[in-house]
Parts: structure tokens; sequence; C-alpha cells
């Protein structure tokens, strides 16, 4: 890649970001400020997914600015959703099913929130803080409440037959063909998806609906029997999913919005009522996969199989999880904590990358890797190279040093020559592996061809740390060892780091493998064998 070509710091998410000012130049609209969104649920426990989203849009606006051009990120939590399924592990009423979840009291037993919709809310911003991303928060509660969307819904409502027409061609999906795309909150028993609008009157503003028994997924809702009418200024319902979508980008002005492959449908009729039916070009998409667990199912949050941003940074730093959502946006990933060794490594490897410490031949990876970096470090990367020590051999010192781990794995790490002196960030690298440590029984076991050679090589070796006999000098046993099968002893040493540490380097071979201890060795080189 010559220089000619590079946009920006040369990775995917400058080439959406050049590819949405393309689009908003053909389309001739005013870029002095552009706006990207991330719409947040506040139905269930945020979990790394669903912060994604938000991150990896202010991923995009960090490219704009780049670019020369002024963005901010909306995060938007949708906090009148209705609640459709109590979240694994919380201790919700059967009752509050159907409600709006701002209005359904806090799960936390300490009562630190107004709401349920709040409580949830507050977890994913949390995170959001925790990771240093910037954002506009604002809620459906207030922007319904405010009547920011007063002329969206009305028109909307207004091209009702289109719009149900519409949705049938492009989903297949006849609903909307009876029933307007708007839920009323019933005066009567203050459910939200119980509801059922079938008239508007569009003078009045308002619309006529009746509280009928629902079903949401697999689960009935009773209805009140109610019948009323509902003004659509005054806050009191909101828009279906299938259009509400376009009214935000439409009052918002919102210029970018990545989506889940999961509500592709909704993003198809959302981008021809933006287009049609509210006259406000749609907003620049990408489409992204689920992550899933280590299952394979899609992480969910009321199947209780989250990944929380909070759990992840009591074993990675904030950067593990940058690097996770910005290193590839395309492709379904399996999730689980047991990735946060590797990407705490990958890190490493490319902080050296960008200081020059690891050489990349290719250029186009070069700037690949040292942009990727950049934006892990939200385009602010330190002056300097930070002090780093490989986290799997971190995890296995404090396997080995369970007491008192910080000041027993400095002074290992010293004696390594890892380090020279102890340093604030070395101890909290050591706090962080320490707590993973402690938690989790993780043994990755990487795939390494062995030649007949290398096999009979560590063959010699495991017989040696199974005897009995005194080992007075391991690292010259294992050089002799490699000298005698004609194997270069940095290849072999390089092979015992990668079965034993994961890694291609470490500290001194033999005294590390005496300090792991020479039996649990012999059964690690053994399941290679």
């Amino acid at each position: 890649m010559t220089e000619h070509q590079t946009i920006g710091k040369g990775t995917w998410i400058d080439k959406l970001a050049s590819e949405l000012l393309e689009r908003e130049n053909s389309l001739g609209r005013n870029t002095d400020l552009i706006r990207v969104e991330s719409g947040l649920g506040a139905s269930g426990i945020p979990h790394i997914g669903s912060l994604g989203d938000a991150v990896r849009a202010y991923g995009v606006k960090l490219a704009l600015e780049n670019l020369g051009y002024k963005s901010e990120l909306i995060a938007y939590s949708d906090d009148l959703d209705g609640l459709r399924k109590i979240p694994e592990g919380l201790d919700v009423d059967n009752d509050q099913i159907g409600r709006r979840v701002s209005a359904i009291p806090d799960p936390d037993p300490k009562g630190c929130h107004e709401s349920y919709g709040q409580h949830m809310s507050s977890l994913l911003l949390e995170g959001l803080d925790e990771l240093e991303i910037k954002y506009d928060h604002r809620t459906a509660h207030e922007t319904y409440k405010n009547g920011l969307l007063n002329e969206q819904i009305h028109k909307i409502l207004a091209n009702r037959k289109k719009i149900g027409d519409k949705v049938e061609e492009l989903t297949g999906q006849q609903k909307f063909q009876t029933v307007l795309p708007y839920f009323p909150i019933c005066e009567n028993c203050d459910k939200l998806y119980t509801t059922e609008s079938y008239e508007y009157i569009e003078d009045e503003k308002k619309v006529r609906y009746r509280c009928k028994d629902s079903e949401i997924g697999t689960h009935k809702i009773a209805g009140c029997g109610h019948e009323g009418e509902s003004d659509i200024t005054k806050g009191l319902g909101k828009l279906a999913w299938k259009v509400e979508f376009a009214a935000r980008w439409s009052a918002f002005d919102i210029r970018f919005e990545a989506y889940g492959k999961d509500i592709m449908d909704s993003v198809k009729v959302n981008d021809w009522v933006s287009d049609e039916i509210l006259n406000f070009p749609h907003p620049h998409h990408i489409k992204y996969e689920m992550f899933l667990d280590k299952g394979g199912k899609k992480i969910s949050k009321s199947l209780g199989n989250v990944v929380t941003s909070q759990k992840w940074l009591q074993f990675g730093t904030p950067q593990s999880i940058l690097l996770l959502l910005y290193k590839r946006i395309t492709g379904a990933r399996e999730l689980g904590f047991e990735d946060i060794p590797s990407l705490m490594d990958e890190y490493a490897e490319l902080e050296k990358i960008y200081f020059g410490k690891i050489k990349i031949e290719n250029e186009a990876k070069l700037i690949k890797s040292k942009g990727l970096y950049e934006y892990v470090n939200l385009l602010n990367p330190p002056d300097m190279i930070q002090p780093n020590v490989n986290y799997r051999l971190l995890l296995e010192l404090c396997k080995i040093f369970k007491d008192d781990q910080e000041n027993r794995v400095n002074k290992k790490l010293i004696e390594y020559h890892a380090i020279k002196e102890t340093n604030p960030k070395i101890n909290n690298l050591i706090r962080l592996a320490g707590n993973f440590a402690n938690e989790f029984d993780i043994s990755e076991k990487f795939e390494i061809e062995l030649d007949n050679q290398m096999r009979k090589a560590l063959n010699e070796l495991v017989q040696i740390l199974e005897s009995d006999e005194v080992i007075e000098d391991l690292q010259n046993s294992i050089y002799q060892i490699a000298k005698s099968n004609e194997i270069p002893p940095k290849d072999f040493f390089r092979i015992l780091y990668q079965i034993i540490l994961s890694a291609n380097q470490g500290p001194k071979i033999g005294p590390f493998i005496l300090d792991i201890g020479k039996t649990k060795v012999s059964k690690t080189l053994q399941a290679y064998l």
C-alpha cells in the first residue's frame, strides 16, 4: 500500500469514515457536524456486544475527526422499551413483563437507581466511561416526553397504509396492515406491549387503542381490556422498532449507525421510512455479526451468558476490550474471558510494532498495525513504549505464587531480567493476571507441528524431568539435548516457550521450568507428544 492509497490510519474504521464522507458529499448535505449514533438496550444486563456498538461508532467519530471533521456520538438508551423477558438471575416480578423499563423498579436490592431502565443504562454507560468513550447520552423517556419525535410520529402515522404495505413487501410481516406502528401506554394497567393502536385521528394527533392479550416471544401477557385514546404529543407511548430508528435519525440528524445482523429487517424498513416518508436520507450503515459464547450460542441478556465489561476489567485492561472491538468488525466470533490472555499479549505486540521494537517488512501491514494501535488508544497513544511483561508469563507465576502475588512475582521478574525494578504498571498487570489465575483454570493448547527430530528431543527432556535424579543445571541440559539432536538451541527454546507459555520467547527456560514444577511441565510436554 503506497502512501497516497492509505486512508487515515489505514484501518477498516478509516475506510468506513471515508465512505461515509463520500456519501454525504454526494447527497450535498452539510458536514459541519457529523453525528453518529449507537442505540443502547436498557432491558437487560449490558455485555461486551452491546458495548461494542457504541465503541465502534466512537471509532468512526474519531476517524472523522482525524480527517478534519467535527463529530459527536449520540448514545441513545431505549428505556421506553417494554420488558419482554426477565434476564437470568434478576429478581423481577413476572407481572412487570410488558411494562416499559423506565417504569419498573430497580432490580438491584440496594435500589441505587430510579428504575430498571436507568440501572441497566448506567451499567453500559459505566462501561463506556471506563474505556474513556465520550458521548452525548439521550434517553427514550426524555426524548418522547419532550416531544422531540412528535413531527416524525405524526408523519409516520399519517402514512400508515404505505408503511404497512412496505413492511409486508420487505419482511412478509402483515401485522402493520391492520394495526399502527405505535404502542400507547395503557392508561389503565400501565403496560406497553399489550396495547394495539387501530386508528389515527390526524387533526387531534391521537391514536385509538385497545389493551388486549398479547404474546411476546414465548410469554403470554394479559391485557386489561381497556379501550381509550392516547395523545402522541404527550410522551405516553412509543413507536415500533420497524419505524422508530428512522424517527430518531431524522430528529437527531444521524449520519452513521452500525447494526447487528439480528435486526437487519428492521433496518431495511427504517431506511425506507427515513428516505420516503420523512425525507431524510438514512444514515450510512455497516452490518456486524453478533458475538457468540464459547458454545456457539448468541450472547444474550435473557440467557444470562453475558460477558460484561465490568467483569472483563477485573482481568484485562481497557485496551484489551478496545482491541477486541477494533481489530475487525466482520464475521461472527466466539467470545469468553479465556480470550483475555491472547488479547493482552497481542496488544503488547502491537505496541512493540508501533515503537519499532518489532520490524514489519510489509508496508501495508505495518501501517494497519500502527493505525490499530492508535485507535485502541483512542488516537491518543503514549509518547513512549510502556513497561510490559508477557501476560501468560504473569499467569504462570501467579499460579505458582498464590500468596503475596505482587511481591513474589515482582522478585521473579527481576530475577528473570524481565524488569529492572517494580513499576505501578507492572503491578497492575500482576493484579489482573492474579485475578485471572485465581478465578480460572484455563490451559490453552496451541497447534504446533513437531517433526520427528523435535519429538525425540522433547521426549528426552520429559525423561529428565521425570527422573528422580537431582538436576544440577537444567538450562545446560536443555541446551545439550538440542545440540545432540542437531536442533538449533534457539529453535528448541522457542518450541518450549510455545508449549509452556504460548509465546515465542520468555525468561531463562531452565529456571522457569523449575519454578513451574518439573511434573507439571512434563505433563504439558507429553500432551503435545
